[in-house]
């Protein structure tokens, strides 16, 4: 009978002390972050999506009210409710009317910016950026004070146009918009043409091409994915939009209490009905989860190529 070699235990080497200390120093780096997070993001959005599935019943017409488990009823509520889909329609609308414009100013604005014929780069750049730095409210009510015929120091224009009417208010908002958020996208823009490699630039200028050539051929090719990433940010702004019509809506009777989804939430939650509004914003997270991902997935093959 042959006897069996001994078999052999292949130990792994130990990690290096200094692998564990950069282990241990990157999650003590991150934990901050990932606390915030959880507790400011996640934990926020579990507790809406828990709350959309209960629902408010009394006993009696004046009985006290408490919370039931209502499953899905609050969804069916929010895929009824035509004001609901009115004010994404709306904001479909919005969309068409501002953010064509409000990006083509970007990257017009970027690419002079970009240009050697432009002097005062610093100037513009900052004169441009400025209105970002205005509250969203306090734009508004600037605007609509220049819009109102009573406070507008061009009364010869909000006499002649009724800017806060139900047929240009939706235009009205989307200057006020524009005139805060171009200046934010153009600068998104501006640093990607500053990632451009000067020596591409050099080559077409030995080449002969202009500025105009340059800008068409070369500098809009490489932005696009920036382009991408404004297209993203706006999608996901003009459904979140508030503010604007907000205060709009105290200077003007053609913005109701329903004119954009958040304001449908907002208005829900002051009756109060906290789990239908829930509801509208679990249904309108996932509305904007879905045409951020759609325009991603359309896009992409053009801007990441």
């Amino acid at each position: 009978m042959t006897a069996l070699p001994p078999t052999t235990t292949v130990v792994p080497p130990a990690a290096p002390s200094g692998a564990r200390r950069h282990r241990r120093a990157a999650i003590g780096f991150l934990a901050p972050f990932l606390a915030a997070f959880t507790l400011f993001y996640l934990v926020p959005i579990g507790y809406a999506v828990y709350q959309s599935f209960f629902k408010v019943e009394r006993q009696g017409t004046f009985g006290v009210a408490h919370d039931v488990w209502g499953g899905f009823s609050q969804y069916g509520e929010v895929f009824s409710d035509s004001e609901f889909w009115h004010s994404l329609t709306n904001v479909a609308q919005f969309f068409l009317i501002s953010v064509p414009l409000q990006l083509g100013l970007a990257l017009v604005f970027a690419l002079l910016l970009d240009s050697p014929v432009l002097r005062a780069h610093r100037f513009f750049r900052l004169a441009l950026f400025a209105p970002y730095a205005v509250p969203g409210v306090i734009a508004a009510l600037m605007w609509g004070f220049l819009f109102s015929p009573g406070t507008t120091p061009i009364p010869s224009i909000a006499d002649r146009f009724d800017l806060l009417g139900p047929d240009l208010v939706m235009f009205s908002i989307a200057s006020v918009v524009n005139w805060v958020y171009t200046g934010y996208n153009m600068l998104i823009i501006y640093s990607a043409l500053k990632a451009i490699p000067s020596e591409v630039i050099e080559a077409a200028t030995v080449d002969g091409a202009g500025q105009l050539r340059i800008a068409w051929s070369i500098k809009i090719p490489h932005v696009t994915p920036a382009l991408v990433l404004t297209g993203v940010f706006s999608i996901i702004g003009t459904l979140q939009l508030f503010n604007e019509p907000q205060i709009f809506r105290t200077i003007s009777s053609a913005v109701s209490s329903t004119y954009t989804p958040n304001m449908v939430v907002y208005s829900t939650s002051s009756i109060p009905n906290y789990h239908l509004a829930a509801a509208y914003s679990v249904v309108l997270a996932l509305i904007t989860c879905a045409l951020s991902f759609t325009f991603l997935k359309v896009t992409q093959r053009r801007a990441f190529q």
